[in-house]
């Protein structure tokens, strides 16, 4: 058993994270997926799984009882920046969502998008059949648009019934 708690030690990897990048400019590997599963299981009440083979990262409770959730994390250091792209999703294997924790500079969540399976896969088979397609990529930006908003860092958690308009007002 460790001394330290994952809480203490996760906080302590935000900061090592967000500093290497302020030194090197080069992101610390794998650091913002872990941080990711992280804050998913502890802001949206999600246990994690152990054994990861199956295509997925936690099992939902409260709200998202028993759902296979794949958890997906991007820091985003330059808002600007087009073409941010989300890790591969595991569109072979059964999970019936895929979580997506979005980061400040300091690796801190700012917001928690989730879409449904169906929803992803459509979106990838419109998009055609490209190597990327193929292999599960998607771009931040239409992650978000197929998506629903479920936290935030202004509101915390958002119910299924409350509205969240994706469209930018439009």
């Amino acid at each position: 058993m460790s001394v330290f708690s994952v809480d203490k030690l996760i906080s302590e990897a935000r900061k090592i994270a967000a500093e290497y990048r302020r030194a090197t400019g080069k992101n610390l590997g794998g650091i913002s997926g872990e941080i990711a599963e992280n804050d998913a299981a502890r802001l949206l009440n999600l246990e994690l799984c152990s054994d990861q083979t199956g295509g997925y990262n936690a099992i939902g409770k409260g709200q998202r009882d028993g759902r296979k959730i794949q958890i997906k994390g991007r820091a985003i250091f330059n808002e600007a920046k087009a073409g941010q792209r989300i890790g591969q999703l595991k569109t072979s294997q059964e999970w019936d969502s895929v979580v997506l924790v979005l980061m400040d500079e300091n690796f801190e969540p700012t917001e928690i998008f989730e879409a449904e399976r169906i929803n992803i896969m459509a979106a990838l088979e419109e998009a055609g059949s490209s190597k990327r397609t193929k292999r599960g990529a998607m771009s931040v930006s239409r992650f978000k648009h197929i998506a629903r908003l479920v936290w935030s860092a202004e509101k915390g958690e958002i119910d299924e019934d409350e509205t969240w308009d994706n469209q930018g007002n439009v």
